[in-house]
């Protein structure tokens, strides 16, 4: 069984994906650190990121690799561990721009397909129920409110000793939402066959029971 989690920045697809893999005994793989680790590697080129051209030039020099170490999924970036450094501001904004130049998008999609064929994994990001696995035995379309999911992002940056101004990171989420939305290649909507699930009023544990028992659902159907 495969299973795919899309929805906006702030979400909370990877920690929902990470709980979930756990409990059903698939292979969780976050594409959307994939993503930023490609745009860090863009970063630390010094090429303008807004130039499709140029990141199209550099992006296929990003080496992205997942790792399962001790249980955990670290990601590799040309050999070194970045995953520490993937949740940064800059990191995020710059994915948000870099994920739509196609050939990033192309440089990626393979490594994320082999997976998906091999079977038994969860993806979260903005497109995997729509283009990476649209054969997904289940499918959920994850969401939130654009304030609760500003209020979530604060909170941890506050727990990491920062000092966020929350009209700016909420600004900053709806401006994701809409280059995400609008985008020309893969933009974010929600599969035709896949359960909306808004957990702007849920827990963590609520919203990894409520997938969990659409997974067990299908499991028992086709027995």
């Amino acid at each position: 069984m495969n299973v795919a989690i899309d929805g906006p920045a702030g979400a909370g697809k990877s920690t929902i994906a990470k709980k979930c893999a756990k409990e059903l005994g698939l292979i969780y793989v976050d594409t959307g650190a994939m993503y930023r680790a490609v745009a860090l590697y863009l970063l630390g080129s010094g090429i303008d990121v807004n130039d499709a051209e140029k990141v199209s030039e550099t992006c296929t020099g990003a080496d992205v690799d997942i790792r399962y170490e001790d249980g955990v999924q670290n990601v590799y970036l040309n050999g070194e561990n970045v995953t520490g450094r993937l949740r940064e501001e800059a990191v995020g904004n710059t994915a948000s721009v870099t994920s739509v130049v196609p050939k990033v998008r192309e440089h990626l999609f393979s490594l994320q397909r082999g997976l998906a064929d091999r079977g038994g994994v969860i993806m979260d990001g903005r497109d995997i129920g729509t283009v990476v696995m649209p054969d997904a035995e289940v499918k959920i379309y994850l969401t939130a409110s654009s304030e609760v999911r500003a209020k979530r992002r604060v909170l941890e940056l506050e727990a990491k000793g920062e000092h966020p101004d929350f009209e700016e990171v909420k600004k900053d989420i709806e401006d994701r939402d809409y280059r995400d939305m609008h985008r020309e290649i893969s933009p974010l909507k929600q599969a035709d066959d896949a359960v909306l699930v808004d957990t702007s009023d849920m827990t963590i544990e609520q919203v990894v029971e409520k997938i969990c028992s659409l997974c067990d659902k299908f499991l028992k159907q086709k027995k």
